[in-house]
């Protein structure tokens, strides 16, 4: 599903999560794609929300089978998990997968400053946050294909994701799920 207006305050997935087509109480997860690397491969893939699901081991399995590893935010002060679409299925009770982009480019020494903060710096939200002739694209297909393979192990999963014991959205999917 694409949510439209994140930007204007996640309205459109405010909307469907309160007025799903499908109840989420029968809804595995949700896993947010916000913005993809346009840079290269990586060595890793940051999860900005580690530490609220079990949908963070289907990651960092995932990845390890790509070569990669899970790294958590670079920049939690930025609270991106609350201002991204997962957010407003999260309150809602459903366990949420929130990937930034790869911060580690296997075309740069790992010691390198991160793209991502380079980007931020200049072009995010600013006129030139467009898309540039020179953007490599195969970090992008790389996250794809590790995200397709996490949505695959949650539908062929013998349990239904879960937020773990300190998540703050738990207790919203534990009274869902009573009902």
């Amino acid at each position: 599903m694409a949510t439209t207006a994140e930007e204007a305050g996640l309205l459109g997935a405010k909307f469907y999560a309160e007025h799903p087509l499908y109840p989420l109480k029968k809804t595995l997860a949700d896993i947010n794609l916000d913005s993809m690397n346009v840079w290269g491969k990586a060595r890793d893939i940051e999860d900005l929300s580690l530490g609220f699901s079990t949908l963070d081991d289907l990651l960092a399995a995932a990845a390890k089978q790509q070569g990669r590893s899970a790294i958590p935010d670079s920049r939690p002060d930025k609270g991106k998990i609350y201002r991204a679409d997962n957010f407003e299925f999260s309150k809602a009770g459903l366990p949420s997968l929130y990937i930034g982009k790869g911060e580690h480019l296997l075309s740069r020494p790992e010691t390198a400053p991160l793209r991502s903060d380079e980007f931020d710096s200049t072009d995010y939200h600013q006129v030139t946050d467009e898309v540039h002739p020179d953007w490599d694209l195969s970090g992008a297909v790389q996250d794809v294909q590790l995200l397709f393979e996490v949505g695959y192990e949650v539908a062929n999963g013998d349990k239904f994701p879960e937020w773990k014991p300190r998540s703050e959205f738990k207790a919203k999917r534990d009274s869902m799920l009573k009902k």
